[in-house]
């Protein structure tokens, strides 16, 4: 088994990935490691939407609905045209996993230590991944932040959509990386 930092090291983001079904089992795996991140005042404050097979269309709605609002004056089937192709976003990988930040109402929890949490959970869950031979992307973007997403998920008002994850079997080589030197990233205060 690689170790810990290789499996960070070599994790990259894989957008293309087979149609092949995940395991439910291994989606629940990843789910796990996901909850051990670390939350101040431990609120754990994250919660998924697991999407496969066709509950996947309430994001491809979701998807087609927000695209609309800017395609202005077009024919019937233009529209319609439009509407399969952003609904296909939704069905680029056979697991879409939609990250979503749920702050507590202790009076000590901060929305900005909230949300980071969300976010360690989310690289626990990307590196569980690459670990377990998946290929998986953290997409954001202006549709994710969107009231017609928060919508497509049930949200709450305070609740915040953090991401969509969409996960599968890689489809394509493993891209190398690089990094600047740490060095150059650190300041030593002695």
């Amino acid at each position: 088994m690689a170790s810990l930092e290789d499996i960070i090291r070599g994790r990259r983001s894989i957008g293309k990935v087979k149609p092949d079904a995940v395991p439910k089992e291994l989606v629940e795996k990843l789910l796990e490691a996901a909850t051990w991140a670390p939350s101040h005042h431990r609120t754990e404050p994250w919660r998924f939407i697991v999407m496969m097979g066709e509950g996947r269309s309430a994001l491809g709605r979701a998807y087609a609905d927000i695209a609309a609002e800017t395609w202005g004056e077009i024919s019937a089937e233009e529209r319609e045209q439009r509407q399969e192709k952003e609904a296909a976003k939704a069905f680029r990988a056979p697991v879409v996993i939609a990250a979503v930040c749920s702050p507590s109402e202790l009076p000590q929890a901060d929305e900005r230590e909230e949300l980071a949490a969300v976010h360690a959970a989310v690289q626990n869950l990307l590196l569980t991944a690459h670990a377990n031979g998946l290929g998986a992307v953290w997409r954001t973007g202006a549709p994710s932040y969107h009231q017609r997403m928060k919508q497509a998920f049930g949200l709450a008002a305070r609740e915040q959509l953090v991401g969509l994850l969409y996960i599968g079997y890689p489809d394509m080589p493993i891209p190398q990386a690089e990094r600047a030197p740490v060095a150059e990233k650190t300041v030593w205060m002695e």
